[in-house]
């Protein structure tokens, strides 16, 4: 019984508690659709305000007692329902990163420009707007040509240090005795200057220490360079070279002294200096003589004149000759075989191959021997039999920089007479200079 009664309050309580909140929806529903809530009369005990009775009643307006005027409307309760609390921003969650391996999403799209409507039949085209004139950029400026540098010329005592180790003895003496003069003598004849010239040349020098009176060593080896200048100063060491004419210069010495280089080397310099060359190959006996020659021509911009393997070296200067003469060439660079100068009818063919440089048109000016320097004093006997021969005329001297036998430079021009007009001082094209005999004594004395 007991609990029944508690069921029956329990529903009663919320039966009240749940009508009040009822009405107060639907009131708020009303208000969101814009109708009129019903006014909601107050308790009166059962009988309507004044002024509000219905027609035909007591106080109405068509009933005893009213008074005819319409009563006011009713005020709508302005009442709002009870805001809700505001709800909680939802997280932003990131989409779920692709599975490993899936084939990547596609670009996004943009959408398309909507078309333009076709224009009416009839209707002129659009006018285009007139194309506002834009300035040209300005150029960049023109880079200058890089101007090359001259080659530096290779120097002596940056070539000669073998040939000068030879007097390191004797330039370290500071006195002049007896050990002076032997290792003075010692040092002369290593450096293949030979024993007669040695011989003259230290006699020459003890006179003039006596007259002189010099007491110091340093002394003693300014002496030394200023007679090994005299002795290497009257020499006519250029090149000669007539205008106008076809000039031959023909190249004489043993096998492998460097003789089709030395002509490579003197065409570039001769080129460079805006003469037309023509190179002839007139060694045909030794195996690819001429294509070593042919590629000193093509790096030089020379015409190539060759022969037959084994043919007459003369019939190649020949047509050397006639091919300048043609073309309107200045000079002819001639190759010839190497041969030792102990075989005479080897010496004859050459003597011949001169006789042929010498026709017109042709103008022989140089016959130059070109020599080993590491050969020595053999190389004075090459040059006595060339010169009796052909006529030289000059000595290139080669491999100077690699040999400490220097010496054979003062030998050559002091027992023959005949001038060392250029020295090879490396390998490359620039190192084959003009002989320059106080800088090549300085260089082999220096301290």
């Amino acid at each position: 019984m007991t609990i029944l009664v508690v069921i029956v309050i329990l529903v009663v309580a919320a039966f009240l508690i749940a009508a009040p909140l009822t009405y107060t929806r639907a009131r708020a529903r009303r208000l969101g659709r814009g109708e009129r809530p019903p006014s909601v009369p107050p308790a009166t005990g059962g009988r309507r305000p004044p002024g509000r009775q219905g027609p035909g009643r007591q106080g109405g307006p068509g009933g005893p007692g009213g008074t005819g005027a319409p009563s006011a409307p009713p005020r709508p309760d302005l009442r709002r329902p009870p805001s809700r609390p505001p709800a909680p921003p939802r997280p932003v969650t990131a989409p779920p990163p692709p599975p490993v391996g899936a084939p990547p999403a596609p670009p996004a799209e943009a959408p398309e420009a909507p078309e333009a409507p076709p224009a009416p039949p009839g209707a002129a085209p659009p006018a285009e707007a007139p194309a506002v004139p834009t300035a040209a950029p300005p150029a960049p400026p023109a880079e200058a040509a890089p101007v090359e540098a001259p080659p530096a010329k290779p120097r002596f005592r940056d070539r000669l240090g073998k040939a000068r180790a030879l007097f390191s003895s004797f330039l370290s003496r500071t006195s002049i005795d007896d050990e002076t003069w032997d290792d003075l003598e010692e040092a002369l004849i290593r450096a293949d200057v030979g024993v007669k010239l040695t011989t003259a040349l230290l006699d020459d020098l003890r006179s003039r220490v006596r007259s002189e009176g010099i007491t110091s060593a340093p002394e003693l080896v300014e002496a030394l360079k200023e007679g090994l200048k005299k002795s290497l100063a009257a020499a006519d060491r250029g090149l000669h070279f007539e205008p106008g004419v076809v000039n031959v210069w023909l190249f004489v010495g043993v096998n492998g002294v460097g003789k089709t280089t030395t002509i490579g080397k003197i065409g570039r310099q001769q080129a460079a200096a805006g003469r037309k060359v023509v190179m002839a190959a007139a060694d045909t006996f030794r195996a690819a003589a001429a294509e070593q020659l042919e590629l000193w021509s093509e790096r030089v911009g020379a015409d190539l004149v060759r022969g037959a393997e084994g043919g007459d070296p003369g019939a190649v200067i020949f047509d050397a000759v006639q091919r300048a003469a043609s073309r309107g060439a200045d000079l002819v660079l001639g190759d010839t075989a190497g041969r030792l100068h102990t075989k005479v009818n080897l010496m004859e063919e050459l003597k011949k191959v001169r006789r042929v440089a010498e026709r017109p048109p042709g103008h022989l000016d140089e016959v130059l021997l070109v020599i080993d320097a590491t050969t020595g004093q053999n190389g004075l006997a090459q040059a006595r039999q060339f010169a009796d021969a052909v006529g030289v005329t000059g000595v290139v001297l080669t491999k100077l920089d690699g040999t400490a036998k220097g010496g054979i430079a003062i030998a050559i021009q002091t027992e023959l007479g005949i001038p060392i007009k250029l020295v090879g001082l490396g390998e490359s094209a620039d190192d084959l200079t003009e002989f320059d005999p106080d800088e090549f004594v300085d260089a082999l004395l220096a301290a």
